[in-house]
């Protein structure tokens, strides 16, 4: 990604230029273990072009950026019926308390990180380069 931004009500709240947009699903089954994982995976994926336009350098590496966005509806089960189901989404609550310890986590290996508002009604606005889109579950790590 080469660029991203979120913006409330018009307003641009967080931003960044290269590096990755991470959105960010809280499942209710989720604990600190999972967030330490994805705070130690996320930033040393190897998912960044190096000399040669393979994919061999990771966030750390190329000192990019992060747009962090919480995003209960990834949880959506859309297998029943006509509308998603969220039931496997974290309570908010809970999903702050382990999104913010993942944006901490993610600034202290040294990476900007950038967010939206919480709850908030968000406008997510990102130039996806390459595209490399990836969908990283800590429930399967384990």
């Amino acid at each position: 990604m080469t660029e991203a931004s979120v913006s409330v009500d018009g307003e641009i709240v967080g931003s960044t230029g290269y590096g990755l947009v991470v959105l960010l699903g809280i499942s209710r089954e989720d604990g600190s273990e999972d967030v330490e994982y994805m705070v130690e995976k996320i930033p040393n994926l190897r998912i960044f072009d190096d000399d040669e336009g393979k994919l061999n350098l990771s966030l750390l590496d190329v000192g990019g950026g992060m747009l962090a966005i919480s995003q209960f509806t990834l949880y959506g089960d859309c297998r029943r019926g006509r509308r998603p189901s969220f039931t496997d989404a974290a309570a908010p609550e809970h999903a702050n308390v382990l999104y913010e310890e993942f944006v901490r986590g993610v600034r202290n290996m040294g990476v900007p990180v950038e967010t939206g508002i919480f709850r908030a009604e968000m406008d997510v606005h990102l130039v996806n380069h390459g595209p490399v889109t990836i969908l990283l579950d800590s429930g399967k790590a384990f």
